[in-house]
């Protein structure tokens, strides 16, 4: 059984940007119909962030509020929360032990007791602050109590090992998906296999190109964040429909949906040898949506040569994000 901070957990969670993105904020009877089919689902690895929002209006005041309705619910699922972001416009991180001990204290204060923090962790590596520093200073506050366990979030082998040799690390959030597939080939899914470290795969469909829905840009929803990425730019966004169609193809021949093709794929990573357990965290914005990817289907040998082949005659074009957001992850 797979454990998060001393807590079972599936293989299936889910992601709470989009339910609070701004102009584009599901209404709390909305979200909180999601968060119930989550859990009928099984789905219980919920994936937030102080930054996923406004700072009124943002992933923690979604699980105070809910948490507040439906107390019964605080134990039925593990909560993983981002920090460190001090300024969105320029992506200025602060890892440093003070500030670290001051989002924590923040992040409570919104949830008012109604949800303790089950996983904690600075969005992304601070290159002005030593790994060991900021996970010692996130291992204190485990120790006082105040958050349950520690994550970190778009790092490299080293910087995982680095950080494991202070203290445990207890979930390690990468972007993975068919289109992001490096973390299979750069030894963070040997690494955290060998140390045990469950892997919440981030984007596991592609910031929602990988389920078929995206045909022209005009389809891009309100809100939808990945827009000025470059993946997302017409030119790259064109030519990456063409892995969409073989994805579809293939799913459309085993009767299943391209986001359930998608998300058991990274699942199913799992079994083989030496490989991390993986948890796509995908993001949903009704109960359908959720019931819909929280459905495993088993694919054989021949479907993982299959989608190999895909990947390697396919290109993507362009990178995960933005100049100035690519150097601040590790691969």
């Amino acid at each position: 059984m797979t454990t998060i901070a001393g807590k079972p957990v599936s293989q299936n969670g889910l992601g709470l940007m989009r339910m609070t993105s701004p102009g584009a904020a599901l209404r709390d009877e909305e979200a909180f119909a999601v968060l119930k089919a989550a859990l009928a689902a099984g789905v219980n690895v919920w994936n937030g962030a102080d930054f996923y929002g406004t700072p009124d209006h943002n992933s923690l005041h979604l699980l105070a509020r809910y948490f507040a309705k439906f107390p019964e619910d605080a134990d039925k699922v593990v909560v993983c929360i981002k920090s460190g972001i001090v300024d969105m416009r320029t992506l200025t991180l602060d890892g440093s032990p003070a500030a670290v001990r001051r989002f924590v204290a923040g992040a409570n204060a919104v949830l008012a007791g109604h949800k303790k923090i089950d996983v904690f962790g600075i969005a992304r590596t601070d290159p002005k602050v030593p790994i060991e520093d900021t996970v010692a200073a996130l291992a204190e506050l485990v120790a006082a109590g105040e958050i349950g366990g520690i994550q970190l979030s778009e790092v490299g082998s080293t910087t995982i090992r680095r950080a494991s040799a202070v203290v445990r690390i207890d979930v390690v959030e990468e972007e993975a998906s068919l289109w992001t597939p490096e973390i299979f080939g750069n030894g963070v899914a040997e690494t955290c296999g060998e140390l045990g470290i469950p892997i919440m795969a981030h984007s596991p469909l592609g910031a929602g190109m990988l389920t078929g829905q995206l045909k022209t840009l005009a389809d891009l929803p309100p809100g939808h964040y990945p827009r000025v990425f470059p993946r997302f730019q017409p030119d790259n966004f064109d030519k990456n429909l063409a892995l969409v169609a073989e994805l579809e193809q293939l799913a459309s021949t085993k009767g299943v949906s391209p986001s359930q093709l998608a998300l058991s794929w990274l699942k199913l990573h799992s079994r083989k040898p030496g490989v991390a357990v993986i948890i796509p965290v995908a993001g949903a914005r009704s109960a359908e949506r959720v019931r819909e990817n929280a459905e495993t289907v088993e694919l054989s040998n021949e479907d993982f040569q299959a989608i190999a082949a895909i990947l390697k005659s396919v290109p993507i074009h362009g990178t995960r994000y933005p100049e100035a957001g690519m150097s601040l992850v590790e691969f």
